[in-house]
């Protein structure tokens, strides 16, 4: 009897193996950092988009939809800036990944925004961005909110992992927070800087770190910047010695080289995801990567 019960046993697990890790898709490898960290082994996470790509762009191809369609969850940065998710969500017709359903996740749920348009907005405003700026991620303290999301979400998918997922989580915070005071610290040797920015992706930064955003390199956002307007800038930046230019990495130089060569200021070049440059292979290490240019330019200003 005790041979049969064994081999019962042993057979029922064989036929309903241990669940399979959650397939989660991204639409930044930030987001696929964070998934990592509170899925621990029990996802296997991809991003859409590269680290070194402008997530306003990202083409989509055929590959993503049929990843899509395998996938348990997808985690979106929200706020209009990854709406060619949309289309890939659609054409994968995988309805665990619609919106209001366990596997939607929009990780911007309950930022506090800011730059929200007030009064009419129409196309010649630029790129802009009708529910506010949706470069949060670049404050890492919304490192927190975007976690309890993706927690959240996890939990809906796999209710008898809650605990480890929970564990995970608290982990990541405090991580988060002792990584805060650090940066914190050396943020205080450039507090009040003034800056000029290629596009605004940096109010969150700015705000959480003491930078003064004094202009950008685009006209208006998404529009490349004509003769006109850095000669403006260069009149600016003189009348108030802004010194220090801060542009994303997939941006083009040359306007911000050539205020840089007209005024001698010094060019800041930054990732803005995990994997956008050379050795950024985190969402902590961006963070140490722009912090470290920062403390450079504002020493040699």
């Amino acid at each position: 009897m005790k041979k049969i019960l064994l081999t019962a046993a042993a057979l029922a697990l064989w036929a309903c193996p241990a669940r399979a890790e959650l397939k989660i898709m991204t639409a930044s490898t930030d987001l696929k950092y964070i998934c990592e960290r509170i899925g621990g082994a029990e996802v296997k996470v991809e991003s859409l988009a590269s680290g070194g790509q402008d997530l306003h762009m990202v083409e989509p191809r055929p590959s993503m939809v049929f990843k899509l369609k395998k996938a348990d969850m997808v985690v979106r940065v929200g706020l209009d800036l990854d709406m060619w998710l949309d289309s890939l969500v659609n054409a994968a017709r995988n309805k665990a990944l619609f919106y209001g359903q366990p596997g939607y996740v929009d990780a911007s749920a309950g930022v506090e925004l800011l730059e929200r348009p007030e009064g009419k907005v129409d196309a010649s405003m630029g790129d802009i961005h009708i529910y506010g700026n949706p470069h949060y991620w670049l404050d890492p303290a919304n490192a927190k909110v975007m976690a309890k999301n993706i927690l959240a979400g996890l939990k809906r998918l796999a209710p008898e992992k809650a605990a480890l997922f929970d564990a995970n989580y608290e982990y990541f915070a405090a991580e988060t927070d002792e990584r805060l005071a650090a940066w914190g610290a050396r943020a205080a040797r450039f507090k009040g800087l003034k800056v000029v920015t290629y596009h605004g992706s940096w109010p969150y930064f700015a705000r959480r770190f003491g930078l003064e955003v004094a202009g950008h390199v685009e006209p208006k956002p998404g529009i490349p910047p004509s003769a006109s307007h850095l000669d403006g800038l260069v009149k600016k930046m003189t009348a108030e010695n802004v010194k220090v230019i801060l542009t994303e990495s997939y941006y083009p130089r040359k306007g911000p080289d050539f205020l840089a060569a007209k005024i001698g200021a010094v060019v800041v070049t930054a990732p803005v995801s995990a994997g956008g440059a050379a050795g950024v292979k985190t969402y902590f290490d961006v963070f140490d990567r722009v912090i470290a240019g920062l403390e450079a330019a504002a020493g040699k200003k």
